[in-house]
């Protein structure tokens, strides 16, 4: 038979699972807010982040005489073990719901709570000695830990993206290198231009991708301003001068990174746009890395057909139809990743946009999205690095020709004679002509008929 206990709010009664680390605050927000088939327990990182942010409040807490040492250590033991990714399991809530991320703070809540009570002798579910509002979240709201809980799980995300992002920069410099003495054609408009070094065209990916980088770590920097300590909207109602005084430095100390709090805690309440800016960062990124992708589809395209001065590594069989035949396809999964990240993006920018009066609380929402496009774009740049610019190489004999088509004989034939004589001598001999006159040596033109 189940193993089941009953717990009570003021709405009624629930059934849980015995075992549950969770309560009935928890299984509210999963009966009734549940859409998007995503848990809190899919993001380990933010579930990280809400246990530090717990850690430093209980040392804040302890440390001004909120709670005793027995409860602060039970609490701090139980942070400890969540931190460890034992017990991911209990974090049920769905990532995306109503009520300002009510359920994401009240599942943290519970699950310390029991830890903490099993530590202390309790059971779980009794919430005696400790309770996971009176205790867990004193001197606390929903509101300032999950706004500084989502920051920290952003800027702990970013190391490894920023490491994949590296990582292509690396390999698409040795590209740039290698290909240096690799001569080829520029197009324009699509259209046949001059000669290129192939080298030239790929140190153009690595400059963009590098200041896009640039340009994330900025907006990242900007997320270490948190506004623990001002509880719902700003305020700090509902927490003592002496707790707020100290609760950042504690995060700090649990952390080891150097948060601050933000210079006005009513707009940290009321406005994102810090997440937004992250967001706009990883599209602008990712719009970059569509038109790199791009690129290497169609310098790849043929092999008899197309562009084919370069060749992509085959990772798999690209048809089930044409025997033989390689498709560009993690170019084409990189850009359907940046698709995704770009619509993230645009979830972002309409919870900013929808935030009203005093309490952004679509904050949970906009957190979320730039948590699942870092993690897309980490696993794609990781295989795109890896599996696919680490191993590209350059058709030289179709470069070569390429090199040496009408186009760019055209212009260095008009660095020569200037451009109207060689529209002249176009128009009079026409494209043969014209290269029998430059292959030639050709005689002086007079340009001034």
């Amino acid at each position: 038979m189940k193993r089941v206990r009953i717990e009570e709010d003021f709405i009624g009664t629930i059934e849980l699972p015995a075992d549950a680390l969770y309560g009935i605050n928890t299984i509210r927000t999963v009966q009734n807010l549940s859409f998007s088939g995503q848990t809190l327990r899919n993001y380990p990182t933010y579930i990280q982040a809400l246990a530090m942010v717990k850690k430093a409040a209980a040392s804040a807490n302890f440390e001004i005489g909120s709670i005793k040492k027995e409860m602060y250590d039970a609490i701090n033991t139980a942070c400890s073990e969540i931190l460890s990714g034992s017990h991911n399991q209990h974090f049920v809530v769905d990532i995306l719901h109503g009520g300002g991320g009510i359920g994401t703070n009240m599942n943290m809540n519970e699950v310390i709570a029991n830890l903490s009570n099993k530590r202390m002798g309790g059971t779980i579910g009794s919430y005696e000695p400790v309770h996971p509002t009176e205790h867990i979240n004193a001197s606390q709201s929903t509101s300032d830990v999950c706004h500084t809980a989502i920051r920290m799980a952003i800027i702990l995300s970013f190391q490894p993206l920023r490491a994949e992002i590296e990582r292509c920069i690396k390999h698409i410099d040795e590209k740039a290198a290698a290909f240096q003495q690799v001569t080829t054609i520029a197009r324009t408009c699509l259209q046949d231009g001059m000669q290129i070094q192939l080298g030239d065209t790929f140190s153009g990916y690595s400059a963009v991708i590098k200041r896009r980088l640039t340009s994330l770590e900025e907006a990242i920097e900007k997320l270490y301003q948190i506004n623990i300590g001002g509880t719902v909207i700003g305020s700090g109602i509902g927490a003592p001068q002496a707790y707020r005084d100290i609760v950042v430095s504690k995060l700090c100390e649990v952390t080891g990174r150097p948060f601050c709090q933000r210079e006005n805690l009513f707009d940290a309440a009321q406005n994102i746009d810090d997440l937004a800016n992250v967001s706009s960062e990883l599209r602008m990124l990712s719009s970059c890395l569509i038109k790199v992708a791009k690129d290497l589809r169609l310098l790849s395209s043929g092999p008899d057909a197309g562009f084919a001065e370069i060749e992509l590594p085959a990772v798999q069989a690209g048809s089930s139809f044409f025997p033989g035949k390689v498709n560009p396809v993690i170019p084409e999964t990189l850009i359907q990743c940046c698709f995704q990240v770009i619509g993230c993006d645009r979830v972002v920018q309409a919870s900013l946009e929808h935030g009203e009066l005093d309490l952004n609380i679509f904050e949970g929402a906009a957190g979320a999205n730039v948590l699942d496009a870092m993690k897309m774009l980490e696993n794609a740049l990781s295989s795109f690095a890896g599996n696919c610019v680490k191993g590209i190489q350059a058709n030289h004999q179709r470069c070569e020709e390429l090199s040496n088509s009408f186009i760019p004989l055209v212009v260095k034939l008009k660095e020569r004679v200037g451009y109207s004589a060689v529209s002249k001598l176009l128009k009079e001999r026409g494209r043969e002509g014209i290269k029998n006159y430059y292959n030639s040596g050709g005689e002086e033109l007079d340009t001034n008929q």
